[in-house]
């Protein structure tokens, strides 16, 4: 049976460490703090640094705050602020007043759009909260969603918070291990947005999981963060405020934005700060190699590095083996790469690869693959490089099932279902969507694609995005990343699914492009994809820039745009007429 539990019998001993029950708990025990603590760069490049002691102090004037503007412990906000100083102490301050916090990223532009009111909307409605707590520049943004937030009763902002918060201390509120620390909505790339329920409990778990076990973070050694990702998402939220606050581990927040309009930001604050710790998912490594020139590089030292982790998307090795050589010049080591597996429904991290194995790929037959069998490649056959994850933590458990549930093989794809301390027991008030991922057992059937072998786990891809054909599964994110490679298309910007016509199961690859760059698309794209993945899509549409739906994160909604696609709404925007083809095809050997 392919199933693989990890004890702390092969774990060094810095494991044994304990860290707080409660994030309140770990964050009044850094009070003392005055050496280390979080450096907060704005977008002018200007730093602000807080000590653990002055984060401390601040944090628990805005609990008082929240508390004497009638917020009790219980009761949720929905928090929409685009600085990362004031994101983090007001929902440190929530924590501390017992009241929950609900993350929603900010709306960057001067006008609200309809897309970004309705998700306000809905993850407010969907929590219960009782206010909307945000900055007067994102006041206008939200207001027009209050009227559909019913349980909505006042709109706070910094300033009423800061004045709220003037006056003496309160009495501290008891926070438990079971007590919800946050509601973390998904990203909606499937459907709409749920809360998970992240628990105290499962958060002390997980940050000591993946902070001790995984990352072996120290910070009698030094050890330091940077991190440009935001901060309404797990990654850059758990990742790198909640573990290190667990962990008393110092950490730079560069803001998204400057890292979008220039990788080196990052490597230059890393270089800066001598920074050991720091996170991308696949697409900033490829942002950054792709961008980065010569003499970007000039003058940085990322020797200091020691983990570069990747993670909360697909990771091609090819991404990683690319960054890896343009960044060499500068001391960086492909040892640093740590690919790694995970999702809200389990806090954060679930598997992480060893910290002194280089980034690889198993090599497997697609021929193979496509039958639900990840068996090596021979050498001149058709073959998947599938990224190797690692293996789950102390006390947690990875197991692939079938269809049924039941138990599979080495080398035999199927649903990944993990269970351990890290696992979250629900969505917030949707017993249904929780009944659906949270299973007896304390299984969490995570609706993604895998496989084990020699005790170590490979992602394949989504259950529900398969696209099946004749009998053969075909992974869109293979196809995205085929067509990605392409002159003229552009990554992030593909999205490849499946619809049934004639009884039968077709392709469809529709991808943003230039208007000049159209013509040739259209013609290479069919090609590429039936030469490289042996299947000749069914249609190929292209589209303008900015047209396919996103994610807060940036990830393609692949059933939104299917959604969008069948009702014929892409039809005004696309360049040109699309690409069809009457049968679907594939490649004979």
């Amino acid at each position: 049976m392919a199933d693989v539990r990890r004890t702390s019998a092969g774990w060094p001993d810095r494991t044994a460490r304990l860290v707080a029950p409660t994030l309140a708990a770990a964050v009044e025990a850094l009070a003392d703090t005055r050496e280390r603590g979080f450096t907060f760069v704005d977008t002018q490049g200007k730093e602000r640094f807080y000590s653990f002691h002055e984060l401390h102090k601040e944090a628990l004037k805005r609990s008082y705050g929240l508390r004497r503007l009638g917020l009790a412990k219980g009761d949720r906000i929905s928090l929409i602020v685009a600085e990362s100083d004031d994101f983090v102490l007001t929902l440190l301050g929530a924590v501390l007043a017992g009241v929950v916090p609900v993350p929603i990223y900010p709306r960057l532009g001067f006008k609200a759009s309809d897309g970004y009111v309705d998700t306000v909307a809905h993850i407010t409605r969907a929590a219960g909260s009782s206010a909307i707590v945000t900055t007067q520049q994102q006041e206008p943004h939200v207001r027009d969603a209050m009227p559909r937030c019913p349980t909505v009763t006042q709109l706070i902002d910094m300033e009423k918070l800061a004045s709220a918060a003037e006056g003496e201390p309160l009495a501290p509120v008891q926070i438990t291990p079971d007590d919800i620390a946050f509601l973390q909505f998904t990203s909606g790339s499937t459907n709409l947005p749920k809360g998970v329920v992240v628990k105290h409990g499962n958060l002390a778990a997980n940050c000591r999981a993946f902070m001790y076990e995984g990352l072996q973070a120290d910070p009698a050694a030094g050890d330091k963060g940077v991190s440009w990702l935001p901060l309404f998402h797990d990654m850059g939220l758990i990742g790198f405020v909640m573990g290190p606050l667990f962990t008393d581990i110092p950490v730079v927040f560069l803001p998204t934005s400057s890292f979008a309009r220039s990788p080196r930001v990052w490597l230059e604050a890393a270089h800066r700060h001598r920074a050991t710790l720091t996170y991308a998912p696949n697409f900033g490594y490829a942002l950054a190699a792709k961008r980065l020139k010569e003499r970007d590089l000039q003058g940085l030292d990322l020797s200091c590095l020691r983990v570069a982790g990747c993670g909360a998307e697909p990771i091609q090795i090819g991404t990683l083996r690319a960054f890896a050589d343009k960044l060499a010049p500068t001391g960086f080591k492909p040892e640093y790469l740590l690919p790694c597996y995970g999702m809200a429904e389990g806090t954060l991290a679930i598997t992480f690869t060893k910290l002194t194995d280089v980034a690889r790929a198993d090599h497997v037959s697609a021929e193979a693959l496509q039958a639900g069998k990840a068996s090596p490649a021979a050498e001149g056959v058709a073959a998947n490089d599938i990224v190797c994850c690692g293996t789950p933590f102390e006390n947690h458990e990875v197991r692939i099932v079938d269809d049924a549930g039941n138990p599979l093989g080495e080398r035999q794809v199927g649903q990944i279902i993990t269970r351990g301390p890290s696992v979250c027991g629900s969505y917030y008030e949707n017993p249904e969507a929780s009944a659906e991922s949270f299973k007896s057992g304390g299984w969490l059937y995570t609706g993604d694609l895998g496989y084990l072998a020699d005790g170590e786990l490979y992602i394949c891809g989504r259950l529900k995005d398969v696209i099946i054909v004749r009998g053969r599964n075909f992974y869109p994110q293979d196809i995205e990343w085929c067509v990605a490679q392409i002159e003229g298309a552009r990554r992030d910007n593909v999205v490849a699914f499946g619809v049934t016509e004639d009884g039968e199961e077709k392709l469809v690859v529709i991808a943003e492009t230039s208007r000049v760059q159209a013509k040739a698309l259209r013609e290479e794209i069919p090609k590429r994809v039936l030469d490289e993945i042996g299947l000749q899509p069914f249609k190929v549409e292209l589209v303008a820039l900015g047209t396919l739906p996103k994610t807060s994160s940036g990830k393609p909604q692949r059933r939104k745009t299917k959604a969008l696609w069948s009702s014929g709404q892409f039809v005004a925007s696309t360049h040109a007429d699309s690409a069809e083809t009457a049968n679907v095809q594939e490649r004979s050997e």
